[in-house]
């Protein structure tokens, strides 16, 4: 099974412009996040993908492989699914370019979903992490997913779901963690696959899959992403780089 990793690379960013360029200790964060996925050695290949002459040339300086992406996107998995048409693999694992503190063991946790699975039956993977404070399980930027007895999703939504109709019963609400690790075959056909009303609405591909009939297998695990949206961010990675 050949598994390589894709960190998807957009210089232009609508809250914090040029980000994966910016400094972080010493070097640009893609820099960062590219040599935190090498350095795991889980992978085959790593590859940033992206439309940018200017990331291009700051991952090959420092030694990456980059494919460029020739057209738009409207999402991540469009961008990622151009280059793996031309990439040899079976698992593709789709890590943020603005998550420079990207950590071995839940890659690890995805990748061993596919060994695990002889029958080939999943077609993606990805990780939640549970949350309790109500403040953020309303908050629309945390995605929460509902899952059945085995960890398959049911439903991706920006809403609290299930809803505390009885507040008697204790639930345990899930936050999507957004990497996904694929097989090759389902994010392929995604690209073939018209958008549906459930996910314009939410604005979440993942429902995408869902609504045709692909299985999601989701990895419970107690590391938090510490992503870079903001300029506070990169001063917060900053010192924790320190």
């Amino acid at each position: 099974m050949k598994v390589i990793a894709m960190i998807p690379a957009r210089f232009e960013a609508s809250r914090f412009p040029g980000k994966l360029l910016k400094d972080l200790a010493g070097k640009p964060v893609i820099i960062r996040t590219y040599e935190a996925t090498k350095n795991t050695n889980l992978f085959d290949d790593v590859y940033v993908i992206t439309d940018s002459e200017v990331i291009k040339k700051a991952v090959e300086e420092n030694g990456g492989k980059v494919f460029m992406s020739l057209t738009e996107h409207d999402c991540g998995s469009d961008r990622i699914a151009e280059a793996a048409k031309e990439i040899d693999a079976d698992i593709v694992v789709n890590v943020q370019g603005d998550e420079p503190f990207t950590r071995k063991e839940p890659l690890a946790d995805l990748i061993d979903v596919f060994k695990k699975d002889v029958d080939s039956k999943i077609d993606l993977a990805s990780l939640v992490h549970p949350m309790t404070n109500w403040e953020d399980i309303e908050n629309p930027n945390n995605v929460k997913v509902v899952m059945d007895k085995d960890n398959h999703v049911m439903y991706f939504s920006r809403s609290p779901i299930p809803y505390p109709r009885d507040k008697t019963i204790v639930t345990t609400y899930f936050k999507h963690i957004g990497i996904y690790a694929f097989r090759k075959s389902a994010l392929i056909e995604f690209t073939k696959m018209p958008m549906q009303q459930n996910e314009a609405t939410e604005k979440l591909e993942g429902i995408r899959f869902l609504e045709y009939g692909k299985k999601i297998k989701m990895v419970e695990t107690p590391y938090q992403v510490i992503g870079i949206d903001t300029p506070s961010d990169l001063d917060l990675a900053n010192d924790l780089w320190k």
